[in-house]
């Protein structure tokens, strides 16, 4: 019998959720190559994760599918609150806040699951990218070269593997990697995809309804007809057929079991927060749900999860394109599994009603003092810091940044810049700006600032740290 060849790969990608297509799209774009697989014969069919925080919005924009997240989504309706058949009034689930030349988004923005993935499933084709559907991760080792995957269409052999696969996440049980964890609430809950009669409930409110079996919840979802429908039961177990549906919808609200005319898909599940007890074995990384699963109510898995490979990808593309060290990658796991901990800690105090959904929701405070990254400070942000967005010239600082390479940015300072960083790092004067001050700031390719100075002492080191050079003048 004539054995399958080995393909080979720079980085093998097992799981075709948000997070593993978000990093499919960064690898390809930077030129690595990857493989993206997935088990499933199709990308996910749901919406469960539909909030989009203000932070990801900047992820995505970035990663060249800002215009469509902003015309397949909306805006959170206002929640509605019903008893008895009868609206009792107005409830505002999210902090809204005034975009500014500094946070561009000022508010969560609703896109079904799977639409988020379609759309970075047609930018990563654009890239040249695409996903390996049906193929299944069967077993796996690891030297020091890299490491060798069993799929069911054949082994691959790759410098690095990332984990995208999930909560139960078959490469971290391979890697006997525990989850350190809790369950949020005893009570299982019903997520389903509906469609309800025209006439019996209106897409203008997120309603809501508060009930002795437990909440019942019917979200609209932008862009399409579909509402998601959240029912918390305190007693017996989700059934997710259509049968099973109609029957909480009838027995807990002022709907007809009739008025829900199609179910498009439904799950059931236990809220609970669960943190991988370390996010790298070897060559292999675990993101996304994989390394961290959230309770649904603040908004943070799916959000913290795109943001984890954003993190990633550009330091596998330091090391495979560049030749950064290979230790630079230690400081994903040094920065990402701080903040997992603490998005998961939020989670679970807004689902037990101890915190309110607010700023820390936004995800743009989030950053990286004091991390392995960073150095330095100039005017008034420290590295490790978000690099604010603002105007500049006849275009926004988010445009400069847009894209895989750093930008040196030179704010409001007569220090002379590099006469020549090379296409990696470009460089952007700017009159000062009240959101940095002044000085010098390195602009991470995932938009934190990495190195700030009032000149450039210390800059070629630092960038030598990343595997990249500089002429200074």
């Amino acid at each position: 019998m004539k054995l399958n060849a080995v393909k080979e790969t720079g980085v093998l990608v097992v799981g075709a959720g948000p997070s593993g297509l978000a990093l499919a799209c960064d690898l390809a774009r930077r030129g690595v190559p990857a493989l993206l697989v997935e088990q499933a014969p199709t990308l996910f069919p749901g919406s469960r994760g539909k909030g989009i925080q203000p932070r990801t919005r900047e992820v995505l924009d970035d990663l060249g599918v800002g215009d469509a997240v902003r015309e397949h989504g909306g805006p959170a309706p206002v929640g509605m609150v019903w008893r008895n058949g009868e609206r009792l009034g107005e409830h505002r689930m999210f902090r809204v806040t005034a975009p500014t030349d500094a946070e561009p988004y000022g508010e969560p923005w609703l896109l079904p699951q799977w639409r988020t993935q379609e759309i970075l499933l047609a930018r990563l084709r654009e890239l040249g990218g695409d996903v390996a559907f049906s193929t299944a991760l069967t077993g796996l080792g690891q030297d020091a070269g890299g490491v060798t995957a069993q799929l069911n269409t054949g082994p691959v052999r790759a410098s690095y593997l990332v984990a995208a696969d999930g909560g139960r996440s078959t490469v971290r049980r391979a890697l006997g990697i525990a989850m350190t964890g809790e369950t949020v609430d005893p009570a299982p809950m019903l997520v389903a995809d509906v469609r309800v009669a025209e006439d019996a409930l209106d897409r203008l409110n997120w309603h809501m309804l508060d009930t002795d079996s437990g909440f019942v919840s019917f979200c609209p979802l932008p862009g399409t007809a579909d509402f998601q429908l959240v029912a918390q039961f305190k007693r017996g177990e989700p059934d997710v057929s259509l049968a099973g549906v109609r029957a909480v919808v009838a027995e807990r609200t002022h709907l007809d079991a009739r008025d829900i005319t199609e179910l498009r898909w439904a799950s059931d599940f236990r809220p609970r927060a669960a943190l991988a007890d370390r996010f790298r074995d070897g060559r292999v990384f675990l993101a996304g749900d994989a390394a961290h699963v959230h309770s649904p109510a603040g908004g943070q898995g799916l959000n913290t999860s795109v943001q984890d490979t954003y993190n990633l990808g550009w330091k596998l593309g330091q090391v495979l394109n560049h030749g950064a060290p290979p230790a630079l990658l230690d400081s994903y796991e040094q920065e990402r599994r701080p903040i997992a901990a603490e998005m998961l800690g939020l989670s679970t105090r807004i689902h037990r009603g101890e915190q309110e959904r607010g700023a820390a929701t936004q995800q743009l405070g989030i950053g990286y003092r004091g991390g392995p990254l960073s150095a330095g400070r100039a005017g008034v942000l420290e590295a490790g810091d978000r690099a604010p967005d603002g105007p500049t010239g006849n275009q926004r600082l988010f445009d400069v940044f847009r894209g895989p390479h750093f930008t040196l940015l030179a704010v409001g300072t007569e220090a002379d810049p590099p006469q020549s960083a090379g296409p990696a790092v470009r460089v952007h004067r700017m009159d000062a700006y009240e959101a940095y001050g002044k000085g010098l700031f390195l602009i991470r390719p995932d938009g934190y600032i990495g190195w700030a100075g009032e000149d450039t002492a210390g800059l070629a080191g630092y960038l030598a740290r990343l595997g990249l050079e500089v002429e200074l003048g």
